[in-house]
């Protein structure tokens, strides 16, 4: 290995009340593989005690200008990692003042929908809206009728692909799982969500994005609005939202936490594809394992829900979620009267 340059300077980050310090050194890292020279950009650096990576593959066999020419494109897409990297910290700083606190413990939201008072039947169609419009905001063309059909029927519509087909089955038979598991939140219970979603569908189904797969989310413009957080950092981040929720669950009221959980993980962006759906089930099975009723965020109420999420990321502001869920909580009330 060897080290062409290398650039020091150091970055404050707030994690939760305590500052960590980033020590980062960037180097161009040289390996031998065969008759090959493979190329890396590597920013190293150390937060409290552990020391950590990002890494971009540049090519093999350089020359000097294509190296310094891939070199600098690198350089800027690691400094995109790194921002993302600490924004992703930063939002669980966000603590609501105690007024704010004591309005969501004053909101009545079992009175919206008792839980307990869901029949069988509720839970069919509830079941049946959420997989319709979990998989419709990601682009499924199934639409709800074929939904119900497939649901309860188990008849499946004429061209329409077998994956889509699959991940109806999958988030319908994801629903039943948080109805049944005791789990609140851990990394196996994240993994089974996206398991069961994409078990037929994606051959990743279950699976952690592994070092240097990097997800982005782009608008229909083609512009960048959201970087997952770099693929080495993904399962510590996972285990620091874990942590948060124990840590918390007595604290704060169910519906924060919920929406802590899911908006946080959205942010990770742990799996290679699949996020929005298993941040959803999750955000569901927080509320289920705290007593409160499941919801579903509709498509119509897409752009609503994506500048929820937006807010949350850039100023740590919890609110719009928090509205976007009572009023699709109103709505799932009327719909369960009108069956």
């Amino acid at each position: 290995m060897y080290w062409l340059y290398d650039i020091m300077w150091s970055h404050k980050i707030e994690k939760f009340k305590y500052v960590v310090t980033l020590y980062i050194s960037m180097f161009i890292e040289i390996r031998k593989k065969g008759k090959k020279i493979l190329y890396y950009l590597t920013y190293s650096f150390r937060e409290k005690d552990k020391t950590r990576k990002i890494r971009r593959y540049l090519g093999s066999n350089l020359s000097k200008k294509e190296l310094e020419k891939l070199k600098k494109r690198a350089e800027e897409m690691i400094k995109e990692q790194i921002k993302s990297y600490k924004t992703i910290r930063n939002p669980l700083n966000y603590i609501l003042s105690t007024k704010e606190i004591k309005e969501l413990e004053k909101l009545n939201i079992k009175e919206t929908i008792r839980i307990n008072h869901l029949s069988k039947r509720d839970w069919l169609h509830f079941t049946e809206r959420f997989t319709y419009d979990t998989n419709a905001i990601e682009g499924s063309t199934v639409t709800f009728h074929e939904v119900e059909n497939i649901i309860e029927n188990d008849e499946w519509p004429q061209d329409t692909s077998k994956w889509e087909i699959s991940e109806t089955y999958g988030v319908a038979g994801a629903v039943d799982y948080i109805r049944e598991t005791k789990v609140h939140i851990s990394l196996r219970l994240i993994r089974d969500l996206h398991r069961f979603c994409f078990k037929n569908s994606k051959d990743f189904a279950g699976k952690i994005r592994p070092k240097g797969v990097e997800v982005g989310i782009r608008d229909k413009f083609g512009n960048i609005i959201h970087r997952g957080a770099p693929s080495q950092s993904v399962t510590s981040l996972l285990k620091e939202l874990i942590k948060w929720y124990d840590e918390n669950k007595k604290k704060y009221p169910p519906l924060l936490l919920a929406v802590v959980v899911h908006n946080q993980f959205e942010n990770i962006h742990p799996f290679q594809d699949g996020n929005g759906r298993v941040g959803r089930l999750l955000l569901n099975n927080i509320l289920l394992k705290n007593g409160l009723p499941p919801m579903n965020i509709e498509l119509k109420n897409r752009q609503e829900y994506y500048q929820a999420l937006q807010m949350y990321e850039h100023e740590g502001n919890l609110r719009p979620m928090i509205d976007l869920i009572l009023k699709e909580y109103k709505t799932l009330k009327k719909q369960l009267k009108n069956m």
